[in-house]
């Protein structure tokens, strides 16, 4: 992507809003940092033409590298939301919204969204991942539920893109039955349908899988070492991970 010159001039920008966009967590940079962008330019925060500010600025603003930030505004251009131009007046333009040629996948988001609520269903799995991981450490497992739950972290590791997102699931649903409550068992694959059901309307990202695959990695050492308090929290950051990237692309945008 090009810098751009100077983030300011060279164009008739519009004024960046002043403090829509903060450091991010550690942990979940690249999520966090495309949620946020994303929120900028659902909201329409910049025109449609519209410039954003120079890549070293955007990084500073996000507490990002650079190499991240790069990655954050690939996925952006591959969704048709900017396009990076080069030269004196280069730098990253919001382009103009999806004509009626997308419609249809447009209604099915909002059908999805309009029947779920999508922060009790986030907060939901969360409670329920967290709990599971954190019972899975604390009670400890026998050898035969830990080679289940090895075998499905190797499956996330293997499976090729079309299929992480169903490795994935099995390897959560793994930990909740392991967990030694098949009511949470039963709650968490119900949320999961749910969550899926929204997942399934994101673009597959290789930076956030290669990112979930190293979380999905530490939580199993987590809970293989009984380490209970290390095992939830993995979890717990692994599931913002997931909520940011959801809240970015689905969340809908304030009422005015």
């Amino acid at each position: 992507m090009d810098d751009g010159v100077d983030g300011g001039g060279g164009t008739a920008d519009a004024p960046w809003p002043a403090g829509v966009l903060r450091p991010v967590r550690a942990g979940n940079g690249f999520e966090e940092a495309l949620r946020q962008i994303l929120g900028v330019l659902r909201l329409g925060l910049v025109p449609e033409g519209g410039r954003l500010p120079a890549e070293r600025e955007l990084a500073a603003l996000l507490g990002i590298s650079r190499v991240t930030l790069r990655e954050v505004l690939k996925v952006l251009q591959d969704e048709g939301l900017v396009e990076s131009r080069r030269g004196r007046y280069g730098g990253t333009f919001v382009r103009r919204r999806p004509g009626p040629g997308r419609g249809g996948a447009r209604q099915e988001l909002r059908r999805r969204i309009a029947g779920v609520d999508l922060e009790d269903t986030l907060r939901l799995r969360e409670v329920l991942d967290v709990g599971a991981a954190g019972l899975c450490a604390a009670e400890g497992l026998g050898p035969g539920a830990a080679a289940r739950l090895r075998a499905a972290l190797a499956g996330t590791r293997e499976a090729p893109l079309a299929e992480y997102r169903r490795a994935d699931t099995l390897l959560h649903l793994t930990l909740a039955r392991l967990s030694g409550s098949p009511s949470l068992a039963a709650q968490y694959a119900a949320v999961r349908a749910t969550l899926n059901d929204l997942l399934d309307c994101i673009p597959l990202l290789v930076r956030n899988l290669e990112h979930s695959q190293a979380q999905h990695t530490a939580l199993v050492e987590a809970v293989l070492e009984g380490d209970a308090d290390g095992a939830r929290a993995v979890m717990r950051e692994h599931c913002a991970g997931t909520a940011a990237l959801l809240r970015g692309f689905l969340a809908p945008p304030p009422g005015p």
